[in-house]
């Protein structure tokens, strides 16, 4: 089943709080919250994870010190795809990697492939941890939050010989043709108009550095640059790929161990596609262990097409992200609009779990959550539409839809008002013509924070 009105947090962390604790920000009681995979444990699962553990500092905490997970391969923050060319490992985003809380280098990993690959490795130690816990007799709960497509963009040599011509086209006719593609897989809603192509306007981000990281019409670009960005996509679709393949051997495992039909598997995106300029070194091209070099925002607008703007962006371009979910015991293939939020994902989990959230835990309250369970719409009914959905990092680029409206802000400037049903893209910012309606939503909004004790803080100095 394909949700096409699915809401992330519009990044990573944030995402991941989401999913571990039903809430989108920190409450009064948040340090009382219970996580998903301890609850899962609780019920009887064998809980295991394989990837990236950068959560918010209030997530972390809740997870660090209960340890909910049978097994456990992760790292923070940013790791690199290859093991480092100088054979260190140390430093910002060249962190070990923990097995069970023992640290790992990649030298001393057990892969099925050399040379080592992120992507690939993750697959190897998720694979034998399903095993594991298959022996075990128990219901399990894997969670696999590969680092692809995150920068640095790294990849195997024939991954990206295979799309090394996909991209010569440009961003301008990619963009076109996925946008036919959507609206003829009835992927976007019939209405959508396709958004103009965006720079990057956040301005709590460091800025661009040269016209190779602004958007132009791709007929305007030399020729020798259009090859330098053509690869640069190439190397991300080659990191897509290397995605694709590994959750392909997950679905395969799951068929040799005749957990196919019983198994739920939801495939997600944190946020949407990251137009920053986070490079190191502009002469060494993408793709390579010795690259550190991100997508430029043409291609993120490519990525996030026919949305707006981009990751930590409130607007559809950072916020909406398609979710899917397969269980073919129970779920009918097909596509579904219902509204859905990453918040939803832990009542649906236990409900199917068939355990609760606890009202209280050690003698105190826990705080309610922000979601609600999704099964109905799983089996092809409906549930009530929320009340409201939350999105966008931090107030700076804070999001609350309401029904078939829509508040949003850019760099904490002023509130838009967007009608989405009309208006999918969000071309048309009714906040001048509808200014009691939008001070109607705003109110609302003010209200859900003041009920529900929530922590919205409008500047992030730690997390930019």
């Amino acid at each position: 089943m394909r949700f096409t009105s699915f809401y992330n947090m519009s990044k990573c962390e944030t995402t991941r709080a989401a999913i571990y604790t039903g809430l989108v920000t920190e409450k009064r009681h948040a340090a009382n919250a219970r996580t998903l995979p301890e609850l899962l444990r609780g019920a009887g699962y064998h809980t295991v994870m394989v990837g990236k553990k950068h959560f918010r500092d209030w997530a972390s905490d809740l997870l660090l010190e209960r340890r909910p997970f049978d097994d456990a391969l992760t790292f923070y923050g940013l790791a690199p795809y290859f093991e480092s060319p100088d054979g260190t490992w140390d430093g910002e985003w060249h962190r070990p990697f923990l097995l069970n809380g023992e640290e790992l280098l990649p030298s001393q990993m057990d892969v099925e492939r050399e040379p080592f690959y992120q992507t690939d490795a993750f697959t190897d130690y998720a694979l034998r941890f399903l095993d594991k816990a298959h022996a075990t007799g128990k219901p399990f709960f894997l969670y696999l939050p590969y680092h692809a497509p995150h920068y640095p963009l790294q990849a195997r040599e024939e991954d990206i010989a295979r799309y090394r011509d996909t991209y010569r086209a440009g961003w301008d006719a990619i963009r076109a043709e996925r946008f036919r593609r959507q609206r003829e897989l009835g992927a976007v809603p019939a209405n959508a108009r396709l958004s103009p192509p965006e720079d990057n306007i956040n301005r709590f981000r460091a800025p661009y550095r040269g016209d190779i990281y602004r958007y132009r019409p791709w007929d305007e670009v030399e020729p020798a640059e259009q090859d330098a960005l053509a690869l640069e996509m190439a190397v991300f679709a080659a990191m897509v790929d290397r995605l694709d393949r590994n959750i392909g051997r997950v679905l395969d495992r799951l068929r040799t161990l005749g957990l196919e039909d019983d198994t739920l598997v939801l495939f997600l995106a944190d946020n949407g596609s990251c137009p920053y300029d986070s490079n190191e070194d502009f002469a060494i091209p993408p793709g390579g262990p010795g690259s550190f070099r991100t997508l430029s925002a043409a291609w993120a607008n490519v990525g996030n097409t026919p949305w707006r703007y981009f990751k930590q962006y409130g607007h559809e371009g950072g916020s909406r992200t398609p979710l899917l979910a397969r269980w073919p015991a129970r779920i009918e293939p097909g596509t579904t609009d219902a509204p859905a939020h990453v918040a939803d994902l832990l009542p649906t989990l236990l409900d199917i779990a068939g355990t609760e959230y606890p009202a209280t835990a050690g003698g105190n309250p826990t705080p309610a959550l922000d979601g609600a369970s999704l099964l109905p719409v799983l089996d092809g009914d409906s549930r009530p539409q929320p009340e409201l959905m939350i999105s966008g990092f931090t107030e700076r680029f804070r999001m609350v839809r309401m029904g078939d409206w829509k508040i949003v802000r850019v760099n904490a400037e002023s509130w838009q008002l967007y009608h989405l049903p009309s208006d999918p893209t969000e071309l048309d910012d009714r906040a001048a013509s509808e200014p009691a309606l939008l001070e109607e939503l705003v109110a609302r909004y003010e209200a859900w924070i003041d009920e529900h004790g929530a922590v919205m803080p409008l500047y992030d100095e730690a997390n930019p």
